[in-house]
């Protein structure tokens, strides 16, 4: 599991995260970045060529956590099996939450 930055629960990070599983084709991307924008988080989604799809969430660390336990929960769309994940300070690169073609 990935380490957290430490300070306080409002410093802002990023997600970066890859996620196996039956995640595409049953509205995986739809729900991410409707849970993100629910959040206030910014970033992306996409389908990986491979069946994984793709996260970069930005946002405070407490909320980023809470955006984590969503995507492995059974509140995700269809099947999440695997979250590969890294965090490290946000860049401030987006300005809301949607999915790249």
């Amino acid at each position: 599991m990935a380490e957290f930055p430490r300070g306080d629960s409002g410093e802002w990070v990023r997600l970066t995260a890859r996620v196996d599983g039956v995640v595409q084709a049953v509205g995986f991307r739809y729900w991410t970045v409707r849970r993100a924008d629910q959040l206030g988080l910014t970033g992306t989604v996409q389908n990986n060529t491979d069946g994984s799809v793709g996260i970069v969430a930005e946002g405070p660390q407490s909320v980023v956590l809470e955006f984590r336990r969503w995507l492995r929960s059974p509140e995700a769309p269809g099947r999440v099996e695997n979250v590969e994940e890294s965090i490290s300070r946000a860049t401030g690169a987006f300005s809301n939450f949607r999915v790249v073609y």
